[in-house]
């Protein structure tokens, strides 16, 4: 599932753009990063399989939104602002250069609690009905 892939990529010490935050609650993208490491990238390229189906950033933006990741807002000088689930995430992870920082957290998208990946499930229209109805929501 996308949230298992974002959990390997951003422990991967082979992948450059995608980070845990400094508290390991929350990820940051670097977007020009991102889409020239991993989505510009074709099959035929190093003998790799494609990781996504998409080539296009904004598709990984709509997959982490329904999936429950919310945006928190980022300075210029790469510190984490607004008003975020959690505002003071970001420290010194100021180090991307190649294109727009996103930084995304989700409660149940931790750092030391890979057990937690499973309770991640997509929000589609009928999961949030049995969501608010109080029901279990199960994973496609």
């Amino acid at each position: 599932t996308f949230p298992v892939k974002l959990w390997l990529l951003v422990n991967s010490p082979c992948v450059q753009s995608v980070r845990w935050d400094a508290h390991g609650e929350g990820v940051f993208i670097d977007q020009g990063l991102f889409e020239q490491e991993l989505l510009d990238v074709g099959p035929a390229a190093a003998g790799e399989e494609e990781l996504f189906k998409t080539r296009n950033f904004s598709s990984i933006i709509r997959q982490l939104n329904l999936y429950g990741f919310y945006k928190v807002l980022v300075s210029p000088s790469g510190s984490a602002v607004g008003s975020g689930p959690r505002p003071d995430t970001a420290g010194d992870d100021a180090g991307y250069t190649r294109g727009p920082l996103h930084h995304f957290w989700n409660p149940l998208f931790r750092y030391d609690r890979p057990d937690l990946l499973i309770k991640i499930k997509r929000l589609t229209k009928a999961n949030r009905e049995k969501l608010d109805a109080g029901l279990n929501v199960t994973s496609r």
